[in-house]
């Protein structure tokens, strides 16, 4: 097959959860083999379930999806299965490699450095891979999803927000190689700067016709596409408008002069109404979440957090470091360090109250958003999770408005958790904090799965919160929006 030739065709493909409620209606596109294509919507547009159709695992309704026989697909997905979670480095790769018993070592070392996540040089290879997944973080988490589909050669690579929990360096070096990288691929991610740096093309998920808009070059180029589409559509649509009323003005003239005239008139009413079936759908812009308040609680004050020592990572050894961090009422701390430093677990235990060096201050109500939304009950239906959220005292009308502006419909709010999608489940997570008026705010990587049109909303409600916040985010952009007063590196 040679080079840019189709790979990967939809033809007219229809598909639905439960008809009519199509997530893709008649939707048509193609990949050329070794282009490197972005996939992008709004959260829920159902961008993760075209990948699962691509990987067979979903079946369309209508028509067919094309793929090159012979072809072998893999998927580097948003989260680690739970039962990947428990098995070694070593058991791991072996899962997932297709090579033969005789290559997998050269092939599992490959993989590691191709993803920077080779072990210090005082640790032997051997005994880094008996270490089990779960032990890494989210950040090395994210690299080992992207080794564990490599390991297995594809030919065409799906990515699932691959940048999700990595720090600065691991985004570098996923860029790289994606740069670098031969094969065709596939990426779903809402950091517009990582999709510019390696994409030449666009497939564009539409929420509200359910088709897929295919663009030439990087989002930016996508984005100047669209306005012209727009532009020309818009110009369009008024000229035939301009004709429209001239035939309606004509056509009530020659109604009231009667005989063969009334005959003509309704010729211009039917030339009028076939004018308007020929006016283009303008396309709608993804809607942005409303701008939101996240409430302080009453009645606190004084030192809210006293941190005196933190346990870090070094060499893969637990580490104490002393540390004086006192924070009162509107402060903020920005929390930072290289993946598998131990963040994300000195978080958790702040917000659970175990950390043995930190003192939280009587009644203060700790609001925790955790990068793996796992404080969430995902059996819970959305409205029962934000009612819960807001004590139980919201008025049904009052709650479902304010869900509403975090794109919450009504059809979501009677949703389990579970079956939406990360970037959904993130924007209930900001609606549960807000009804839930936490004293101490802690935030662990809030921008992971949100579409970036919400990010700069989300970014004013934490630099105007008045309370107490730790804030841990590797996106430098985001957090340069956030007011942070207190810093602490852990490194």
């Amino acid at each position: 097959m040679a080079r840019w030739d189709v790979i990967i065709r939809f033809d007219e493909v229809t598909y639905w959860y439960v008809a009519p409620k199509w997530l893709l209606d008649e939707t048509s596109f193609s990949v050329r083999e070794g282009s490197k294509i972005t996939l992008m919507g709004q959260n829920g547009a159902g961008k993760s379930t075209i990948f699962k159709m691509i990987m067979g695992e979903y079946k369309v309704n209508e028509w067919k999806i094309h793929i090159t026989a012979g072809k072998h697909i893999a998927i580097a997905r948003q989260v680690m299965h739970p039962e990947d979670k428990e098995l070694t480095l070593s058991a791991y790769f072996r899962k997932y490699s297709r090579s033969d018993a005789h290559n997998i070592d050269r092939d599992i070392e490959w993989v590691l450095e191709a993803v920077d996540f080779l072990p210090p040089k005082e640790v032997k290879l051997q005994d880094f891979l008996t270490r089990v997944v779960k032990s890494f973080s989210g950040g090395q988490q994210a690299r080992l999803l992207l080794a564990g589909a490599l390991i297995q050669d594809p030919d065409i690579l799906l990515l699932d927000e691959p940048t999700n929990n990595l720090d600065t360096a691991g985004i570098w070096h996923m860029t790289q190689f994606l740069q670098n990288y031969a094969g065709t691929v596939l990426v779903i991610s809402h950091d517009a700067e990582f999709l510019n740096s390696f994409s030449d093309g666009i497939l564009y998920l539409d929420v509200y016709t359910r088709k897929v808009e295919q663009f030439v070059g990087d989002y930016h180029d996508a984005v100047e596409q669209v306005e012209r589409r727009i532009e020309a559509q818009n110009r369009e649509n008024a000229r035939i408008e301009k004709e429209i009323q001239a035939n309606k003005d004509q056509a009530n003239v020659f109604a009231h002069k009667g005989g063969k005239l009334r005959a003509v008139a309704k010729k211009m009413v039917e030339k009028a109404e076939e004018l308007e079936s020929m006016k283009g759908d303008v396309r709608r812009e993804d809607k942005t979440i409303r701008e939101f308040t996240i409430p302080n609680q009453e009645g606190i004050g004084g030192q809210i957090i006293q941190i005196n020592s933190v346990q870090i990572i070094k060499n893969h050894q637990p580490v104490e470091k002393e540390v004086d961090i006192s924070l009162g009422k509107n402060r903020h701390l920005l929390l930072s360090g290289p993946n598998g430093i131990g963040k994300s677990t000195l978080l958790e235990s702040i917000a659970k109250g175990t950390a043995k060096w930190v003192k939280i201050g009587d009644n203060v109500k700790v609001g925790y958003y955790r990068q793996d939304f796992s404080t969430l009950d995902f059996s819970q239906k959305v409205y029962d999770c934000l009612f819960e959220a807001s004590d139980r005292k919201a008025l049904d009308k009052d709650l479902r408005s304010f869900a509403a502006g975090f794109l919450i419909t009504g059809e979501i709010m009677n949703t389990p958790i579970g079956a939406l999608s990360e970037g959904q489940k993130g924007l209930v997570m900001f609606a549960k904090l807000a009804l839930e008026k936490p004293g101490l705010l802690i935030l662990d990587e809030p921008t992971n799965h949100i579409n970036f049109r919400h990010l700069p909303v989300i970014a004013k409600a934490l630099d105007e919160y008045e309370g107490t916040m730790i804030l841990v985010s590797h996106i430098d952009e985001f957090v340069w929006q956030v007011r942070i007063d207190e810093y602490l590196e852990l490194e």
